[in-house]
């Protein structure tokens, strides 16, 4: 999971990494019976339009369990607010259920809701996955499967960790970064696929218990302790690694958001931050109108930022934790990509003027780096190796 934030030159960073060996590869334990649990994946809340199909036709059931219709394959059904309140469609064995033109494997529910409608895909985790690695890691080569491999028990452990996370909605997870990504069968891929098979009911455990499996996109060289971006992460396993190759150079190098460099005018930085600040601070919209100064006040033990402090006339305002990305967030999206950064400041006289941030990174940087993971395995580790490093101290178990 990638995801709610509590969060150089960047040359200094990583000059003073150290390499970490990886960690003992785990010995994945015996598998108790049982089958692959089913999940409940939100794909759509509050949704005006519902349009559903099935490749192979499907059966209409209501709440009660009840057949209600059957639809033919090729033809649609629309949710209307006079229809019945909750509908489920369930194709035949092998077939596919289509949400607004994308296909799903097992069943979708309708349910109509407070401003519209909850569409809920409900779905064997082991048929759910191939479409969440495919999402989370994109398309990958043969010389990434031990990486795509990681990925798989990584998310099968958050997706059993999670079961129930938002069931007052009536669904477990969201099929967005909120969670983890999920494209359904339209994303998957044969090598995906594979990953999943050939890892089927493992997960990572501390202590005989599903660990929080937190993942991000890249570390830029180190992670990040769990307290240091989630409060409640005080756990054994989400400590800081250095995730430097034999050479001293970070294995997510190859990700193109290793570096990146953002700009924000007086004018763009006055817009940011009239939107941003009054929902982490007590600033009123009005209050942002002349901006001094922003810089960085407190680091965390990774080196990432901890706190910034936003200079209004007189009047300096502290940002901490989760809200420094929101807070500072670029012109054209709603977070900065990872708290790995430096600003400099542009200035007319006590003035700014243009405000400039380089960094490195993306993501909240606790647990497993998928780039990172890219990397160890195109130099020849596998996938328990790679998450012994990641998660230190926890087992490769089977769920099921």
């Amino acid at each position: 999971m990638r995801r709610l934030l509590r969060r150089l030159p960047v040359g200094l960073l990583l000059a003073a990494l150290v390499t970490c060996a990886p960690q003992e590869a785990p010995v994945v334990s015996p598998a108790p019976s049982g089958a692959s649990p089913e999940i409940r994946i939100g794909l759509l809340v509050g949704a005006s339009r519902v349009t559903v199909a099935g490749d192979s036709g499907l059966t209409l059931l209501n709440a009660d369990g009840e057949t209600t219709a059957r639809l033919d394959p090729g033809a649609t059904w629309q949710a209307r607010l006079d229809g019945p309140p909750l509908l489920s469609f369930v194709p035949p064995p092998g077939g596919l259920v289509s949400l607004n033109g994308h296909r799903y494997r097992g069943r979708l529910t309708v349910v109509r809701d407070r401003s519209g409608f909850t569409a809920i895909n409900v779905v064997r985790v082991e048929d759910y996955l191939p479409g969440v690695v495919a999402a989370e890691m994109g398309r990958r080569d043969s010389s990434d499967a031990e990486a795509l491999a990681a990925q798989a028990i990584v998310s099968r452990t958050y997706a059993i960790r999670n079961l129930g996370k938002w069931a007052s909605e009536g669904f477990d997870l969201l099929p967005t970064v909120v969670d983890m990504a999920y494209g359904g069968v339209d994303a998957e891929y044969p090598l995906a696929r594979q990953a999943v098979a050939r890892t089927a009911g493992q997960v990572l455990t501390w202590q005989g218990v599903p660990i929080d499996a937190f993942f991000f996109s890249t570390c830029a060289g180190r992670t990040a302790n769990g307290t240091e971006v989630f409060a409640g992460a005080d756990r054994p396993y989400l400590t800081s690694i250095s995730d430097l190759d034999p050479n001293g150079e970070p294995y997510c190098r190859l990700s193109p958001r290793f570096r990146w460099h953002e700009e924000w005018s007086a004018a763009e930085l006055r817009a940011v931050l009239r939107q941003s600040l009054p929902g982490a601070t007590a600033v009123a919209p009005g209050e942002v109108d002349e901006i001094r100064d922003v810089e960085v006040t407190r680091r965390t033990a990774s080196d990432r930022v901890a706190e910034i402090s936003v200079t209004l006339g007189a009047r300096s305002v502290d940002v901490d934790g989760p809200a420094v990305r929101q807070v500072l967030h670029p012109v054209d999206q709603t977070v900065l990509r990872s708290a790995i950064f430096r600003l400099r400041a542009d200035r007319d006289g006590q003035r700014l003027t243009r405000l400039i941030a380089d960094g490195a990174g993306a993501g909240h940087g606790v647990g497993f780096c998928q780039w990172g993971a890219v990397g160890r395995a195109r130099q020849g580790q596998d996938a328990a190796t790679i998450l012994a490093t990641y998660f230190p101290g926890t087992s490769l178990d089977r769920a099921y």
